[in-house]
């Protein structure tokens, strides 16, 4: 996880998972666009905290799963 630099995220565009039921349980969204990093943050508080991860490390925690 990345403490700073701070990211501006107010126009990022936020994706759901495919694999997400859509009943408003508990899903992650990730924000495309920027280059290195992946910014996550909880689909049910989508003006709440985010964090944002190096590619690499999201890549492996994903492939993990």
């Amino acid at each position: 996880m990345i403490s700073k630099p701070e990211y501006d995220l107010s126009a990022a565009s936020w994706h759901k998972s495919s694999y997400s039921a859509g009943d408003g349980g508990n899903c992650l969204e990730v924000a495309d666009g920027h280059p290195g990093v992946v910014p996550v943050r909880d689909s049910k508080q989508p003006e709440g905290p985010h964090v944002v991860f190096h590619a690499r490390a999201w890549a492996t925690f994903v492939a993990a799963l």
